[in-house]
Parts: structure tokens; sequence; C-alpha cells
């Protein structure tokens, strides 16, 4: 049994989320998101939850039963309240810079690294190495942050690399001599 699968989804005033087929959309404050979902959920609008049901008690269908809550939940979390990533750039000469809609990053390579940020992505640079990633579709926004921490990773020596605000990086000890 799904323990989060069994939770209903609040939906929050503002918020509508509609049924159509196995196409599940959600509006909000800050905008609209649609998903399909699989076949082997069952799901219903009873007045502000969403509920989620396998249609029979087979592993696949278990399986889709939880992400399906979750991902309806992460809709609607998303147009009332967004989510965003925060990298950090560490290393000397290592900096982020905006260009229009695209970010200029200078991590030690003999050329630039232009990222060009998709639609529906917004992206914040307070300083040259802090990047904040923002947006309504969960997905998205932690693609855009893989992507753009897959330039350079942090490394265990010096710590130099592009991480996530949140993320531990494990140090190691240099050669003895």
């Amino acid at each position: 049994m799904s323990r989060i699968g069994k939770k209903p989804v609040a939906v929050p005033g503002g918020v509508t989320v509609t049924l159509d087929g196995n196409v599940v959309t959600v509006k909000g404050p800050k905008g609209q998101l649609q998903a399909s979902l699989v076949d082997l959920v069952e799901v219903t609008i009873d007045g502000d939850q969403v509920i989620v049901k396998p249609i029979n008690e087979s592993k696949p269908a278990r399986s889709a039963w939880g992400m399906t809550r979750t991902i309806i939940a992460n809709m609607v979390t998303g147009v009332t309240e967004g989510f965003s990533k925060t990298l950090l750039i560490n290393g000397v000469g290592y900096r982020a810079a905006l260009q229009g809609r695209d970010i200029k990053l200078n991590l030690g390579y003999s050329h630039d690294v232009v990222y060009k940020v998709p639609e529906g992505i917004e992206v914040q640079i307070p300083q040259p190495t802090q990047i904040i990633i923002s947006g309504i579709d969960k997905q998205a926004v932690g693609q855009v942050a893989a992507e753009i921490r897959e330039w350079r990773k942090p490394e265990p020596y010096k710590g130099k690399g592009i991480r996530y605000a949140d993320e531990y990086v494990f140090r190691k000890e240099g050669k003895k001599k």
C-alpha cells in the first residue's frame, strides 16, 4: 500500500483542478500546468480534494499510485507558490552573468559557456557566484539546475565547481608528502 497515495491532495482557494480523460489541468495564480496520467490509476475530484486510487492491486498500478498523487500535488504547489533552486559557484575566476535570457558562465574553460534558459523558467543572479532558478514546474526547475551544474560538478579536493545550496560536498585530504 502506498502511504503517499492514500493522502488526498488538498486544493487551496484560487486553484482549479479539471480532469479531461487522462489529462489533469491545474490553474492557479502563477499559471497553468497540465499532465497526462497513466491508465493504471483513477483520479477523482471531490470538492476541494483530489483523490487518487489504483484501478487494481497489481504491482505496476500500485507503483503508479503514489507517483501520480505526487505529480498532482507538485502541480498544485507550483501554481500557488512555485519552486526554486539555488546554485552556488565556487572557484577562482568562476562566475555567472545574465545576457538577456541566457546565462554566461566562466568556469575555467578556454571559452565561456552560454546556457539558453527555456521558457517558463526565471533566472536571477544576485551575486556572480549565485544562481537562483525558479518556476512553476518542479521537474523543469530541477532539470535546468542539473544541466547548469553538469558543466562543472564540485570536486572533492578543493570544492571547486557548481553545487546546490543545500548540497554537502565530501572533502578529501590531498596527497601526503
